[in-house]
């Protein structure tokens, strides 16, 4: 997999504020060149427009994005920030909001935002400090906030989840008066009191949108009766996750689908009844997965994409030694109907162009890019950056864009966590950089710039209806 430049521009000199300055054009690097520090590059018809960085108290890692009325709520490990993005070009901080702990992983109902914490702390403030998990009075779980003013966000209530909460997943409860958060955690081990094995299950969180402040576990379904997956080592000496729970989980509402990854299997889910998931279908892949990581339905809920964080986002996977199909994603196409239908490989895909072996780079979080006919999604890589690409044909996935910085100096780890596309433009959480805006011009996803949503949160699926 040589590095591809046949197409890129390579651009320095970016300002590190909102408005950038038309960057100064370099020399196209040569094939297999690795950008310098702070060096840019990108193909033609994907750049960067506006770039915020992160600024103290909440400079910590950033993490995942939700978006509500024209404003970008990206989590960090310190808390979360808000963004207005109704002008891309010049995006304004609103709101910095000190709350620690890791992931601080995000979504939005309303008024209500959803905060999950999968660190253990002395309490649920947010002015607690770590804790160990093995002191039983230690809190991990569910935050509620009330955005109803984004400018001063409101702390309303926690709930505390087994195992904590590492990601999760809004639902909207059928009888439209509440909520349903799907909460993603695993890991169990026996010396931990709230997060004691087996656990094949997840939480749901039930918040009332009158009264969040008494928002409860309300079921805890177990997912993998048998133990799923039991992992073990690979021969290039990483390792198979076994399956203690779920990574994260998408659900496609219109359908009462859910995809979940969940360590060591691919799921597919029946969500009919909210408070029990079913397994309609799972899959393994114990050649090329290790970590099945997120999830994503095209819009015709006919494919799913299944991406492998290998090395658990702190590996360079992008690089001969790894190949096309580690630390990839996995295409699959959802055949059959009803109780029969299944998850069918189709094939890999990985971005094209090779990254230093000081660069961590895997497949991560990203979100379809809406357009009508056509299959296409744009996807963090950690340092390998943000690729667009097209999987219409299920079989031959081809990437039509990327963006990505050099490594940065000392062999650090970053990159961009989630890249998403809302109302035109594509947002980027970067671990190291900040928050970044990029604008996609391209023949083939111009119709997307039409699109526009109040509410989006990824891991709600929605679907685009005029399809």
């Amino acid at each position: 997999m040589p590095r591809i430049f046949a197409t890129a521009v390579a651009v320095v000199g970016l300002a590190a504020s909102s408005a950038l300055a038309a960057p100064a054009v370099i020399a196209q690097p040569a094939q297999n060149d690795i950008p310098g520090v702070d060096e840019i590059v990108h193909s033609p018809n994907l750049r960067q427009i506006a770039n915020l960085p992160n600024v103290a108290p909440v400079d910590a890692t950033g993490t995942d994005i939700a978006f509500t009325k024209g404003h970008a709520i990206v989590g960090n490990y310190n808390g979360f920030v808000i963004y207005d993005v109704r002008v891309p070009y010049k995006p304004k901080v609103v709101s910095r909001i000190l709350c620690p702990g890791s992931q601080n992983d995000v979504s939005i109902s309303g008024d209500l935002l959803f905060v999950s914490t999968d660190s253990s702390r002395s309490d649920d403030s947010c002015s607690s400090v770590a804790q160990p998990a093995s002191v039983k009075e230690s809190w991990e779980g569910i935050k509620v906030f009330d955005i109803s003013n984004l400018a001063k966000p409101k702390y309303v209530s926690s709930v505390e989840t087994a195992c904590g909460s590492h990601t999760h997943t809004m639902v909207p409860d059928k009888n439209r008066d509440a909520v349903l958060l799907y909460v993603s955690s695993y890991s169990p081990a026996a010396n931990l009191p709230d997060c004691q094995p087996p656990h094949d299950k997840i939480s749901i969180v039930k918040v009332p949108i009158k009264h969040p402040e008494q928002a409860a576990v309300v079921a805890t379904p177990v997912l993998f009766p048998d133990g799923g997956n039991v992992g073990g080592p690979n021969p290039d000496g990483t390792n198979r996750s076994a399956t203690t729970g779920c990574h994260d989980l998408t659900t496609y509402v219109e359908k009462d689908i859910m995809a979940g990854a969940c360590m060591g299997d691919g799921v597919l889910f029946d969500i009919s009844n909210r408070l029990a998931p079913r397994v309609i279908d799972r899959v393994q892949d114990n050649v090329n997965f290790a970590f099945w990581h997120s999830a994503t339905f095209n819009n015709n809920g006919t494919k799913v994409i299944f991406t492998d964080e290998l090395g658990g986002g702190g590996l360079a996977t992008c690089n001969t030694k790894f190949g096309p199909t580690r630390g990839a994603d996995g295409i699959y196409d959802l055949t059959g109907r009803g109780d029969n239908r299944k998850l069918e490989f189709q094939s890999y895909f990985k971005i094209p162009r090779m990254q230093a072996d000081s660069e961590n780079c895997v497949a991560h979080n990203g979100s379809l890019v809406p357009v009508a006919g056509r299959d296409i999604m744009v996807q963090s890589w950690y340092q390998g950056g943000i690729s667009v690409w097209d999987f219409t044909d299920s079989k031959h996935p081809k990437e039509i864009g990327f963006w990505e910085r050099g490594p940065l100096p000392a062999n650090g780890g970053g990159g961009t966590w989630s890249a998403y596309y809302y109302n035109g433009y594509i947002y980027s959480s970067d671990l190291v950089k900040g928050f970044d805006v990029l604008d996609l011009t391209d023949w083939r996803t111009l119709p997307a710039k039409q699109v526009r949503f109040n509410e989006f949160n990824v891991q709600s699926q929605p679907k685009y209806g005029w399809f």
